[in-house]
Parts: structure tokens; sequence; C-alpha cells
């Protein structure tokens, strides 16, 4: 008996919800969507770029000294390999060699601390930055939602906006 009135009661309103779920006025509002590869879209924009290339610059000194000294081991090396080198001159080089693998052991530990902090510190601003630009496009391009092509299965090319990003990007943050 109660359950009979139950289903009575609110098999109706069940019902009602079901119809309202799926009525045509609210299937005719669709859901704007735009797609961003957000890595790229970060990536590609001149100040990145531009960033990079100083970087490159800024650990030249230090690679161009790392390169010499493996050409520097690598000599020595060859002379330790050669049976005409003395016993004496031999122990020279050991140590020789010996300090210059702890010299760019030290040189290779320091620019790879300094550098992963400068790359991460531009990183972060620049993806800060790109979440601004990519909110702003979505509201201008009347989006109601963007997502990152990197965790898409399949989505049309016509919803892709990494490139009017990295445009809005370079135009919001000209490359000095």
């Amino acid at each position: 008996m109660v359950r009979s009135a139950f289903r009575s009661a609110f098999l109706p309103v069940l019902m009602a919800c079901a119809a309202a779920v799926l009525s045509p006025s609210s299937a005719s509002a669709q859901l704007k969507v735009g797609v961003v590869n957000f890595q790229q879209a970060v990536l590609g924009t001149s100040e990145m770029k531009k960033a990079s290339n100083e970087l490159l610059a800024k650990y030249k000194p230090q690679q161009d000294q790392l390169e010499k000294l493996q050409k520097e081991l690598t000599e020595i090396q060859v002379k330790l390999q050669d049976p005409k080198t003395p016993p004496g001159a031999a122990s020279d080089l050991q140590i020789d060699g010996q300090r210059k693998q702890r010299e760019a052991q030290r040189i290779t530990e320091d620019v790879q601390g300094e550098a992963e902090k400068d790359r991460t510190e531009i990183l972060q601003r620049g993806t800060q930055r790109m979440t601004e630009v990519v909110k702003k496009l979505a509201d201008e391009k009347g989006l109601d939602i963007v997502v990152d092509s990197a965790n898409i299965v399949f989505f049309k090319p016509t919803f892709e906006i990494t490139q009017e990003a990295i445009a809005a990007y370079d135009k919001t943050y000209p490359s000095k």
C-alpha cells in the first residue's frame, strides 16, 4: 500500500524531470568548446623563443668550458693508454684527469641547477600569462569551455585555437 502510494506520488514527478532534461529547449542550448594545445601555445610564443635563446647564450660559456674539459680528458686518456708514457708522467696525468673530472662534474651540476631554476621561472610566468590570454580569448569567442588537446582522443580542427592563443599572447606580451 505504501509502495503504491509512493509510486503514484513520485512517478509523475520523475517523469516531469526526465521530460525537462530531454526537452528540445534544453537541448538547443549548445556548449561552445575550444581546444588548445597548451604546451605548444606556451612554447610557441615569441617571448618563450627569446627566453630560450637567452638561456642558451647565458650558459654558453659553461658549455664551452665543459667541451674543453672533455677534450682535455680525452687527450689524457689517450696518453694514459700509450705504452710510451713514463710511469711518473702517467701518475701526474691521472691526478690531472681526476681534477678535471671533478671540475667538469661541478660545472655540470651548477649549470643544471641554475638552468632548471631559470627554466622553471620562465615557464611558470609563461603558463600564467597564457592562461590569462586563453581565458580572454574564450570570452571574446563566446566559448563555454576550453580543453587541452593533450588529453583529447579526437576533436574537429575547427575547435582548435592554439595559433590564435599564440598570436594573442604575442600581441599582449610582445617580445622586446
